[in-house]
């Protein structure tokens, strides 16, 4: 047998869950308790006490004879039955002593005078049956089974079946895999949630918030006037002036309210552990809001419990008049008994029939609450809920509604008690979340901290780089002394209007950093930020102030900015940028966005380095004709653009890393009367063409990285050529003409195949750096010492056997800008070696 405890354990739920009982839940939970009980002692008492005592039944005028046959006995008769045996009675003595035989005849004397004795009392009355002990046990049995009702039998064993059945379908939905597990883990977030400290700080700052409004609205009443009166005439015109050229919501438009020291002090482990809960309820809603599975079996269990109710009404109210205390029984067994019928009593009848009244009555009541539940289920969608009420109480005014089950579950949990669902929407919040990364990250990051961190860059700039934090920490904005602010991977950032403070910052990076600001914190930006780097991966990241920034000098965009999302950049919005001179586009464009050419009036420098993405389309560049620098990265060009030509204002073309095979299309250079700087390098050109010398206005010139071979003679007429690069090539020769090139001041023709130095190169006097590395030079002429104002030399990978000691001549070249063989530089004299290295430690003590 089993217990009580162990049946009732099938209703026994974990603690945890009884806030997703609601009232109906637990009062039908107590219901079946009650009906459990009934049913075991129903079974118990049927099991111990049901039975039935049967007679026979005299009715018909054959057996009321077989009655008078039956009868007792007249006295002659007893007196034959009691005498008889008596007389009867053979003594059998023979062969037996004489004390054996006398002992014989004493005992049958005492046995005829008790029978005499007992035949004398009164005769008792009624019918005789002729049926033993034994028949009357059988004729209950045939007669319990034949002559009861069937439902008389089973009540309680039915009543146990539905009991069990209704307790195992209340609760089904806590113990189904599916929606077990699912429940557990919200029953478990929703206890941290409302016992974590930062529920309670935030709801209490929340609280502080709201006084310090009303404080503010009723001190303010009398001041405000006085302001206006003031100031409102100079605030009205900041403010109409900026906000039809913003066209930007700002994520606030007023300071946040200042919070007490005392309450921003967050325990680092509570900070921590608020921290996982916001990631665990983020990862639960994504888990559960897509399905209603849930709220589907509940659904279902609800109506499996009412659909049961009212199966069991039904029959058993058809029942209930069957169960009698008096019973005919009309077994086939006459041929063991001697009977046809039979009359029997139910002893249990009375008892069945007020459990069974009780019964009904659980049942009619549990029926109610499952009506009652069926009827809350579908009153109102709750496959929905919103936090309304919550949003309005508190400044969380982003908290969103849920949908399908984590709807469900709050439901659930209202009613048991509506805070729950209060300090779990904390925790949906995106706001709450930024504080506590707010509060966690300035306890973290203090001033002191943030200063050991800046440094001094090439620019001798003071710059303070960032990376990879959950926000912008406030003591930020205390380095007043700051000009460039570098942030990186940092994934909310947020300018205040503590950033006015930073009176230095004119740089600023934001590396896959969204920012947002408030707008007494762009009005400062807009105004004096000179230059932004924004690195993304997406479109969106770029905030959208960024094109509103007049002040801007310089705009660096490094992301995926395809010909499919070009219209998304808001480009459009660049003519607000009327000072911008240097834009740089670092992505994979396929054409040259049109609207670019809103800037033509003052932008001076256009870089686009493509990543390998063929650039098509370049017809929109014939309008910057204000362009100075321009620059076209790997953008697979093979030829030169003829949009190109008409830049006329050009100063310096970069083509690097394209597919250029050939360039005659140089000759149209001549046009552009400005041109002082091309750069062809890192491309596949193969020769040079003689128009080249048209290109009178050419100062430098970078054909390294090439395939040349030769060059032509028409290449050193450019008068005022400075700086000619023709490294990593294939060049045998370098033509006599070289030393046309007066003006020559740095020469790199390393990496090639020469062998020999034509003697007219070392007319050109003005040369500071000659490189000649990675060649087959086998001498180098002694004509090197002409060369007087050479400051870098580079012979490393020749073969050559000594240096010319003519090099002492060249007093401005210092042993660390001698790149050469250590064995080369022991071959010159004695004297030149002391004279060049003395000069280089003149130097670096003079440096020092």
């Amino acid at each position: 047998m089993f217990t009580l405890t162990e049946v009732a354990s099938l209703n026994d739920i974990q603690p945890t869950y009884r806030i997703l009982k609601p009232w109906w839940d637990v009062f039908m939970d107590y219901l079946g308790l009650v009906m459990l009980m009934l049913a075991i002692f129903a079974m118990t008492m049927q099991i111990t006490k049901d039975q039935v005592a049967c007679l026979p039944s005299l009715e018909d005028t054959e057996e009321a004879a077989g009655a008078k046959h039956n009868s007792f006995p007249t006295q002659s008769t007893r007196e034959a039955a009691t005498g008889a045996p008596a007389s009867n009675i053979p003594l059998v003595t023979k062969d037996l002593p004489d004390a054996a035989v006398h002992e014989i005849l004493a005992t049958h004397q005492h046995t005829a005078v008790k029978t005499e004795k007992y035949a004398i009392q009164p005769q008792p009355t009624g019918v005789r049956t002729n049926l033993d002990y034994q028949q009357y046990i059988f004729i209950n049995q045939i007669c319990y089974h034949v002559a009861l009702p069937w439902y008389s039998k089973y009540f309680p064993y039915l009543t146990l079946i539905h009991t069990l059945v209704l307790m195992v379908s209340s609760n089904f939905w806590f113990k189904y895999p599916k929606t077990s597990s699912k429940i557990e883990h919200f029953v478990s977030i929703l206890g941290r949630c409302f016992e974590s400290p930062w529920t309670t700080k935030a709801l209490s700052e929340t609280a502080c918030e709201d006084s310090e409004e009303n404080k503010q609205r009723l001190t303010g009443t009398s001041s405000a006037p006085k302001q206006v009166s003031s100031e409102g005439k100079e605030d009205s015109t900041n403010v109409n002036s900026s906000t039809p050229m913003l066209g930007v919501k700002f994520s606030a438009d007023k300071p946040i309210a200042e919070v007490p020291s005392s309450m921003t002090i967050l325990d680092k482990k509570d900070g921590e552990q608020a921290k996982a809960l916001f990631e665990k309820v983020r990862k639960f809603r994504a888990h559960v809001e897509d399905s209603d599975f849930i709220y589907k079996l509940y659904v279902a269990q609800t109506i499996v419990k009412t659909v049961k109710f009212i199966l069991i009404l039904s029959y058993t109210s058809t029942f209930f008049a069957e169960i009698h205390f008096e019973h005919h029984c009309e077994p086939e067994i006459k041929r063991l008994t001697g009977y046809r019928k039979f009359y029997c009593t139910h002893n249990m009848a009375f008892m069945l029939n007020k459990l069974l009244i009780s019964y009904m009555a659980l049942i009619l009541i549990y029926g109610m609450a499952c009506l009652y539940s069926l009827f809350w289920v579908f009153r109102r969608p709750l496959k929905e809920y919103s936090f309304e009420k919550v949003r309005e109480e508190s400044s969380f005014s982003d908290i969103p509604d849920v949908k399908n089950d984590f709807a469900f579950l709050l439901h659930m949990v209202d009613q048991y008690d509506q805070l729950y669902s209060k300090r779990f929407g904390v925790f949906l919040s995106e706001v709450s979340e930024n504080k506590l990364r707010e509060i966690s990250l300035n306890h973290e990051w203090t001033f002191e901290k943030l200063r050991q961190l800046v440094t001094r860059n090439a620019q001798d700039q003071q710059e303070l780089h960032l990376f990879m934090l959950s926000g912008l920490p406030n003591a930020v904005f205390d380095l007043t002394d700051l000009e460039v602010l570098k942030l990186e991977l940092i994934p909310e950032v947020r300018f205040s209007a503590k950033v006015s403070q930073m009176t230095s910052l004119q740089e600023l990076h934001l590396c896959h950093s969204p920012a947002k600001v408030e707008q007494t914190g762009f009005a400062f930006l807009r105004d004096h930020l000179r230059c932004l780097h924004v690195k993304f991966t997406d479109v969106a990241e770029i905030p959208t102030w960024v094109y509103l920034l007049r002040s801007l000098r310089e705009l660096n965009l490094i992301g995926n900015l395809s010909s499919e999302n070009n219209k998304m950049i808001g480009l459009e919005s660049m003519r607000d940028l009327r000072h911008l001179k240097t834009l740089c586009l670092k992505s994979n464009l396929t054409k040259m966005p049109t609207n670019i050419t809103e800037l033509s009036p003052h932008l001076l420098k256009l870089v686009v380095h493509n990543d390998g993405t063929k650039l098509l389309v370049l017809n929109s560049l014939k309008k910057m004709t204000n362009l100075i620098d321009l620059e076209l990265h790997s953008c697979e060009l093979e030829r030169i653009p003829h949009a190109i030509f008409s830049l006329t204002n050009l100063q310096e073309l970069d083509l690097k890393s394209n597919n250029i095979r050939t360039i005659e299309e140089i000759i149209s250079f001549q046009h552009l009367k400005r041109l002082t700087c091309l750069k062809l390098w890192h491309n596949k050109i193969i020769t040079i063409p003689s128009s080249i010398g048209q290109v009178k206005s050419l100062e430098s010139l970078h054909l390294s990285h090439n395939k040349l071979e030769s060059l032509p003679p028409a290449l050193f007429t450019l008068p005022k050529l400075r700086h000619l690069d023709l490294g990593h090539n294939s060049i045998t020769l370098l033509p006599p003409d070289v030393g046309l090139l007066h003006n020559l001041q740095h020469l790199a023709i390393n990496s090639n195949k020469l062998e020999v130095l034509p003697k007219p190169l070392f007319r050109c006097t003005k040369l500071k750096v000659l490189c000649l590395g990675n060649n087959a030079l086998t001498v180098l002429p002694e004509a090197a010492g002409q060369l007087v104002q050479l400051t870098q030399l580079e012979l490393r990978g020749n073969c050559l056997d000594r240096l010319p000691a003519q090099l002492g001549n060249c007093r401005l070249l210092r042993k660390n800008a001698l790149v050469v063989e250590d064995h080369l530089f022991d071959t010159l004299p004695v004297e030149v070696k002391e004279s060049i290295s003395r000069e280089t430690n003149v130097t670096f003590t003079s440096g020092l």
